[in-house]
């Protein structure tokens, strides 16, 4: 009846599908039904291809989308401090959000992924990983929900890493800062700094256009030369292997900073640039959302306007 409509319609071909996003079972019940129409080719590359370039609009949603994730991050400060839970910040944060229209949905193409908008991981949980590919995993609310927020206390002194994600009419921007209720100690700031020279290596050369597989090398080497290498986006044997991933209407577009992408960002292409590490007592890092124009490589979010360690 599906390819029979369609017939009545015009349609002399079965139309394109997405078969890299759904799984095989699903995506042949498509299949199935369109078959009198023919064979039904795999667009997801092209599909993909199409978003990575965003639209003077879409990059307009994008500065709304970043406006609003700063008043998130303000919301964090405002109720933070010592003995405060992680779901407690991150109820502030989506009370923001969701006020603005948030729909509800990160969405994702690597099935059966899916991403909580906050993750705000204080002291130890935020070296428990997950089996998220991401640097940071957290403990969740329950087994589960095994991943990212829980029912852990800020601690006097202990890094508290905040992720926030923000999406406006679907278009996502992803901002990481470091809070502490007191002071972190040398041995932190140390490896902050250090994520942010990583992530300073790695905007230089997406901002000269070099290829994305040369800023994952680039960043790579200088924080194994830091003395990182083993904690570079989790702890070993369990890394992620990436720094930077495109975001638009999908947390994880393309192109990746990450071994393989032998090609530069492309102008008009929006990408979070991410450099963490991870350690049994907590993990540290930063990340904006950019966008490369004519110009280079452009923040869409705080950047330079939030710090790197907010105290409470």
């Amino acid at each position: 009846e599906f390819a029979e409509i369609l017939s009545q319609r015009g349609a002399s071909d079965a139309p394109g599908l997405q078969f890299g996003e759904v799984p095989k079972t699903y995506s042949d019940r498509f299949v199935n039904a369109l078959s009198p129409l023919g064979d039904c080719p795999d667009i997801t590359a092209i599909i993909h291809g199409q978003r990575e370039v965003k639209s003077a609009w879409e990059q307009e949603q994008f500065n709304l989308a970043a406006d609003v994730q700063l008043r998130m991050f303000e919301a964090v400060q405002a109720v933070g401090g010592e003995g405060v839970t992680e779901l407690e910040l991150v109820a502030a944060a989506e009370a923001v959000s969701r006020s603005e229209g948030f729909g509800g949905q990160v969405h994702m193409r690597r099935f059966p992924l899916s991403c909580d908008r906050g993750v705000i991981v204080a002291g130890r949980a935020g070296g428990i990983p997950s089996f998220f590919d991401s640097a940071v995993g957290g403990t969740g609310a329950h087994p589960l929900n095994g991943m990212g927020s829980g029912f852990t206390r800020i601690k006097a002194n202990e890094p508290v890493l905040v992720d926030l994600v923000h999406a406006h009419r679907g278009y996502i921007v992803d901002m990481t800062r470091m809070f502490v209720a007191g002071r972190l100690d040398e041995s932190w700031t140390s490896r902050l700094e250090d994520m942010v020279a990583v992530k300073d290596t790695v905007v230089d050369v997406l901002d000269r256009g070099g290829l994305c597989s040369e800023a994952w090398h680039e960043g790579f080497e200088l924080a194994k030369e830091l003395g990182h290498a083993s904690h570079l986006m989790g702890m070993a044997p369990d890394q992620s292997r990436f720094l930077g991933h495109s975001v638009g209407l999908q947390l994880d577009e393309s192109p990746v900073v990450a071994a393989g992408f032998e090609r530069p960002l492309p102008i008009g292409a929006t990408m979070a640039i991410e450099p963490k590490v991870v350690h049994i007592e907590g993990s540290i890092g930063t990340e904006d959302t950019w966008i490369r124009d004519e110009d280079g490589m452009q923040p869409l979010t705080a950047d330079g306007l939030w710090p790197a360690i907010t105290e409470w």
